[in-house]
Order: C-alpha cells, then structure tokens, then sequence
C-alpha cells in the first residue's frame, strides 16, 4: 500500500521516536511511505482560532500536495491532533465550491497546485483497521503482548466530534485502539480516562489544570493495573510523559506510567526491539515494557532492548 505521509512536525522535533518508529514499522506492514517533507503545519487548532481561512489554506496546500503523490491509495498521518485539524478544514473546503476556489487561488498563487474535493485521509490508527484489517494484521504478529496491560488513550481530536471524524456504528472509530491492542495479542485496560483530553490544549493557559487532568488519566490507569499507556497522539504523549514528573507533583501522588506512541505497541509485536523502537528517549523509562520484551525473548539471548 502507497501513502502519502504526513508525519507532522512534533514527530519530526519533539518525539523524534515516533517518526523513527513508523519507519521501521511501515515495511514490515507492507506501507510504502512516501513522505510530504514540503507539508506545513496543520495549525493543531491554535491557527484556526485567530485566522480560520489561514489553517485551511495550510491544510488546502498539505491535501493539494499529497494528490500529487502518483499512485498513493490515500493520505496517512501520525497525529490526533493533526488528524482533527485537517478533518475540520477538509469538511469546509469540500462543503463550499466557491470558498475551496478561493483557497485554491492563494495555494496556485505559491504552488501551482490546487486540492480537488474528497482527498481520503487516515490516521495510523485507521489504517491499520480499516485498510490492513485487524486478521491481517494479527498474522503479521511475532512476539504477541500476552500478559502486558495496556491502557488506550485515544485523547479528544480523534473521537470529537464524531460525525466530522466519521465514526458511526459501521465505523466505531472511538474503539479501534483497544481492537488493535486486542489484535497484538495485549490485554485491554478499561479506566475512566481514556476518551477524555490530556490536558496538553490549556497548558499555555492554565499549566496547573493541566498537569492535574494528565495525572488523574494516568492515575486512573494505574489504579486499574495497567503496565503502560498508548496513544496515537504525540501531543497527549508530550504532556502524558515529558510532564509526568510535573503531573504527579500536581496530582500529588507518585505515578511513573510508560506511555508509548502507537507504532512502538505495534512495533513490540512485530519483533522490534525497545531500543529499535526510541523508547529510550522517553522521559518514563519504560521498564515495564523492557522487562515484558526481555521476558519474551529470553529464550533466544535474554537482550534487554535498550
């Protein structure tokens, strides 16, 4: 399967595991990423509130861009958060001829190129259900999670507001997380948390409630026996892990959950290794997670990962 990739750019600055991760990944799923190094910024929501025909323009050019991919099935990210943005401004460029004429103006302006109508784009997450298929993907499996809990974070861009997002009884989106861990062969941990926001959208405007929203979701994962958190969202990853320390102080207990991006959980299960896989650069040592991929592998070298 061709995509044409977008990997965003907190994947590429902040979490250079994750971009690192979904290399080593695609090949092994059989995903010829073909990446959209010209793309911009999606806004992540902050553009759009001062300037909405500015983020659509951006999201305008990142869409006109990856339909100049030859060949491409469709448009992948790796981001929620991205994921939301350009399903807002693609529901405003295709609903308004007249409007999607206009930014294509600006976009032909500095481009010469234009976004026709109806561009398919997937988060990872979606991909790996809904073009790969949960059976596909189980064969694909090397070293099944068995006995790891993992607690799904699905955070809020990707499952609010449903109708924008497509996620309907045919499409229960806002389950496909737990499905995949279910498919790696992991044991899926319920919490109350795992829909709700991070937290990381009100960091700039109010750091303490922040901090506190991030430590209850990652308290509640604990409370529930979880051995580690995913999500496909590097922007819940950055408040989730790099501001632990900080959440634990404002939620006022000790925490020290691993919170791992997607493509590390599937990555485990092919045959990757932790170190292969960036876990080293998370700020909560995943030691749980090592210690079940040691486990795994012990009868044929007992290599740590690291």
């Amino acid at each position: 399967m061709k995509v044409a990739y977008w990997p965003g750019c907190v994947s590429r600055g902040f979490t250079p595991e994750l971009h690192g991760s979904v290399a080593k990944v695609a090949p092994l799923l059989d995903i010829d990423l073909v990446e959209l190094d010209r793309a911009c910024c999606t806004g992540a929501g902050v553009i759009a509130e001062h300037n909405q025909e500015l983020a659509d323009t951006y999201n305008g050019r990142t869409f006109a861009l990856a339909q100049q991919v030859e060949g491409a099935d469709l448009m992948m990210n790796i981001c929620s958060t991205c994921q939301g943005a350009q399903s807002e401004s693609q529901e405003r460029l295709d609903a308004n001829a007249e409007y999607r004429a206009h930014v294509n103006a600006t976009i032909q302006e500095t481009d010469g190129i234009s976004y026709e109508k109806g561009i398919v784009n997937k988060n990872f997450l979606w991909l790996l259900v809904e073009e790969i298929g949960l059976d596909a993907l189980a064969s694909k499996v090397k070293k099944p999670l068995t006995d790891l809990r993992v607690g799904p974070f699905y955070g809020c861009y990707i499952v609010r507001p449903t109708a924008r997002l497509g996620i309907d009884d045919e499409n229960p989106r806002d389950t496909y997380l737990s499905k995949v861990i279910e498919a790696l062969g992991g044991t899926v941990v319920e919490y109350a948390g795992s829909h709700k926001c991070c937290g990381f959208p009100i960091i700039t405007m109010n750091k303490t409630a922040s901090l506190k929203q991030a430590g209850r979701h990652l308290g509640d994962a604990i409370d529930a026996d979880a051995d580690c958190v995913v999500t496909p969202c590097p922007l819940c990853h950055l408040n989730l892990d790099l501001q632990q320390p900080l959440a634990a102080r404002a939620a006022g207990r000790e925490l020290g959950m691993p919170v791992l991006h997607l493509p590390q959980l599937v990555g485990l299960a092919l045959g990757l290794s932790p170190k292969e896989l960036g876990m080293q650069r998370h700020v909560v040592k995943p030691t749980s997670v090592v210690d079940w991929s040691t486990s795994v592998v012990a009868g044929v070298g007992g290599d740590r990962g690291w």
